[in-house]
């Protein structure tokens, strides 16, 4: 079986073949904590916790190593911290612990690294003063700014002319920019900033752009060359592109990452859903309406990574059927302890994270086979009879269960039926054994 990714920089599917198949290396762009994340920015944690449990199952759990940052210094947290009337370390800290509750919540592991950019300033510094030596940098007006003109494979990434970047994108036009594209790498700080988001740098005080913090995380932990690196579709250009051209310029023998891999958006009604267009739903807001988070997590697995998927209640229905049908299953059992054939199901895998042929699969699984495959695409984790009866206090069903058992051996049918019709109306499904005992599952 060989491993295939979509790279975006090639525009083909490539074999997968890494540096040193001791040590994978990968690394994606993580939350800018100013909010509780929506599920839109949870489709691109669970991709990548999909494609972090492929590379374990393949490479060895010990021989990967995924790094994710926490974007803590940002314009957009400066703001919703001055909105809020309180420090930001205490904004970030909260958002950062949502985060974690909310990711933990669809199943997705822990990365190897989690790196805050706030402590990685020196590393950004660092990498900035290399750019200046070599020319691909420049001091104006308190800002330090990337010369795209001095990287000539600037756009390569999203297959585009720098004119043509810059045309399409919202590229800020400063009096202070030599060319309408340059990036900056450090701004100045400004008088009402707070102080706890100003740094000292060899160009006064301030803070560091938003592009160069990815460079100085994904450096620090993976080196100058690694295997992989993700994200959203909407990070190709700028952010990713920019991250090309400083990382490169700076370190001029190093390809950066032999592999781009981008998901696509969670969209709603086809539009993109994001904050900005207040369309967004937060995955808390689906836990808090009872939806589990294993539903959310198949949910938005269920077409291909790299496609757009459109967030509508049938899609939570279908996911929420699938997982009662794949638990039923499981809730066999199985006291072979044999391996099974699992190769049809990792060849789909292994086809550029073939999902929805994967789960094809699953459908026709015996027991052993559905359990093995959903360890490794980190479903079915719980116990059949948990997730049918889900948590909090079973003690009040039980006695309207047992009290129903006994209406039955009276044969008093009509109390029976009764108790039937209000464990129903609490979602509650009764199943009658053939030896008169009664086993139940929320519906």
């Amino acid at each position: 079986m060989t491993l295939s990714l979509y790279n975006t920089l090639t525009r083909r599917k490539d074999e997968f073949k890494p540096i040193d198949d001791k040590n994978i290396r990968m690394y994606v762009c993580g939350p800018t904590v100013y909010d509780r994340p929506h599920l839109g920015n949870a489709r691109s944690v669970v991709v990548y916790d999909v494609l972090y449990r492929l590379l374990r199952h393949i490479y060895g759990e010990d021989h990967v190593t995924y790094v994710r940052n926490i974007t803590d210094v940002d314009d957009k947290i400066n703001a919703a911290a001055k909105a809020n009337g309180e420090p930001i370390s205490a904004l970030t800290g909260r958002v950062e612990g949502w985060f974690r509750e909310d990711m933990a919540a669809l199943g997705c592991l822990l990365p190897t690294k989690e790196p805050h950019a706030t402590a990685h300033i020196a590393q950004m510094i660092e990498i900035i003063e290399k750019l200046i030596v070599n020319q691909h940098a420049y001091v104006s007006q308190g800002h330090v700014l990337f010369r795209v003109s001095s990287y000539d494979r600037y756009g390569a990434l999203s297959g585009r002319k720098l004119d043509e970047l810059v045309a399409g994108a919202r590229v800020e036009v400063e009096s202070y920019k030599e060319h309408p594209g340059d990036f900056v790498l450090w701004k100045p700080a400004d008088e009402s900033d707070d102080p706890s988001s100003v740094f000292q740098s060899p160009w006064g005080p301030g803070r560091p752009g938003w592009h160069i913090e990815c460079s100085a995380m994904s450096s620090t932990y993976l080196g100058d060359h690694f295997d992989i690196h993700g994200g959203g579709a909407d990070l190709m250009f700028p952010h990713h592109e920019n991250e090309i051209a400083q990382s490169c310029c700076a370190q001029p023998k190093s390809k950066f990452a032999n592999y781009w891999i981008h998901n696509g958006f969670l969209t709603v009604n086809g539009e993109k859903m994001s904050k900005s267009l207040g369309n967004f739903t937060t995955v808390s807001d689906k836990l808090n309406q009872g939806v589990q988070g294993e539903v959310i997590r198949l949910a938005l697995l269920s077409t291909r990574y790299s496609e757009p998927l459109d967030w509508n209640e049938k899609l939570v229905h279908d996911a929420k059927t699938t997982l009662d049908k794949w638990y039923r299953g499981i809730d066999k059992p199985d006291t072979s302890n044999q391996k099974y054939d699992l190769s049809d199901f990792l060849n789909a895998l292994d086809d550029d994270m073939n999902l929805p042929k994967a789960f094809s699969l699953m459908h026709t699984a015996d027991a052993g086979a559905l359990k093995q495959m959903g360890t490794i695409l980190g479903l079915l984790q719980q116990a059949p009879e948990q997730w049918f009866k889900g948590e909090g206090d079973d003690s009040a069903i039980v006695i309207q269960i047992d009290a129903r058992i006994a209406a039955k051996k009276a044969k008093n049918w009509a109390e029976a039926d009764k108790i039937r019709k209000a464990l129903s109306e609490q979602g509650i499904v009764l199943e009658d054994k053939p030896d008169g005992t009664t086993d139940w599952r929320r519906a």
